[in-house]
C-alpha cells in the first residue's frame, strides 16, 4: 500500500509522468479549482444573455489567480508543513505568482473598464482575500473556513453573474450562498481528509474513514462541475 503521508499519491495527482511535472498538477489542486470556476460559470448562467466570451474569460482570471496563484502563496504562507513539502522553491513559487496574477490582473481590469465596474469591487476583494488567507495574514485572522465560505464560495458565484449582467440580483445573492454552503462541504472535509491522509500506520477504520471523506471530495468537486456544464449547454442551446 503507499505511503498516504506522501503526497504523490494524493487521488488528483497523475500516477505517470515526471515528478515535477506531477507535483505542479498537484499543487493546482485541480478538482477545486474546477468548482471555483464551476461557481462563476454557475453565476453567467443566470444572466438574461449569456456571453461566452466572458465566460471563458472570468474562467480563465480564476485559473490563473486561483488555480495557480493562491496555491502557490499557500505553499508559501502555510505554518509548519507545507502542502507540498520541498519541491519548490519560495523564488519558483513567487515566479509563479507574478507570471500568473499579472494576466489574471489585466484581463479583469479590461472588462471592468469596459461596463463592468462592479468587477471592480469583486476584483480587490478576491486579490485580498488571495494573500490574506493564503499568506495568513494578520495571524490567520482570515485564513478560516468562514472566510474561505465567503471569498471562494460566495465571491466566485458573484463574479460570474456581475460579469454578464454588472448588476447583482436576489438569485444571485441566494445562488451564492449556495455555492458559498458547497465550498464550506469541500473544505470541512478536506480538514479530517489530510489529517488521516498525514497519519502513518492508519489501522481499518481509519482507512474506511479515509477513503469516505476522499469520496465525499471527488463527488462534490465532479457534481458541481458537472453542473455547471449541464447549465452551460442548457442555456447555449
Amino acid at each position: 500500500m503507499p505511503d498516504t503521508t506522501d503526497r504523490r499519491y494524493e487521488w488528483f495527482v497523475p500516477t505517470i509522468g515526471p515528478l515535477r511535472f506531477r507535483m505542479i498538477i498537484g499543487m493546482l489542486f485541480l478538482p477545486y479549482t474546477g468548482m471555483v470556476l464551476a461557481f462563476t460559470v454557475i453565476g453567467a448562467t443566470l444572466a438574461d444573455a449569456v456571453n461566452i466570451q466572458r465566460v471563458g474569460a472570468l474562467a480563465l482570471i480564476y485559473f490563473l489567480a486561483l488555480g495557480v496563484a493562491a496555491h502557490a502563496l499557500d505553499a508559501l504562507g502555510s505554518r509548519g508543513r507545507k502542502p507540498w513539502g520541498t519541491h519548490f522553491s519560495a523564488a519558483q513559487l513567487w515566479t509563479l505568482v507574478m507570471v500568473t496574477l499579472l494576466p489574471a490582473g489585466a484581463i479583469g481590469i479590461y472588462y471592468a473598464l469596459h461596463n463592468i465596474s462592479l468587477l471592480w469591487l469583486i476584483g480587490l476583494l478576491e486579490f485580498f482575500f488571495l494573500f490574506a488567507y493564503n499568506l495568513e495574514w494578520f495571524n490567520g485572522r482570515f485564513h478560516t473556513d468562514g472566510w474561505f465560505f465567503f471569498s471562494w464560495g460566495v465571491l466566485p458565484m458573484l463574479a460570474g453573474y456581475v460579469m454578464q449582467t454588472n448588476r447583482l440580483s436576489v438569485a444571485s445573492l441566494l445562488a451564492a450562498l449556495a455555492t458559498g454552503l458547497f465550498s464550506l462541504v469541500q473544505i470541512t472535509a478536506s480538514r479530517p481528509y489530510k489529517n488521516l491522509k498525514r497519519a502513518s500506520n492508519l489501522d481499518t477504520a481509519g482507512q474506511h474513514t479515509l477513503l469516505i471523506y476522499e469520496r465525499i471530495l471527488k463527488s462534490i468537486s465532479l457534481g458541481i462541475i458537472l453542473l455547471a456544464l449541464g447549465l452551460l449547454v442548457w442555456r447555449l442551446s
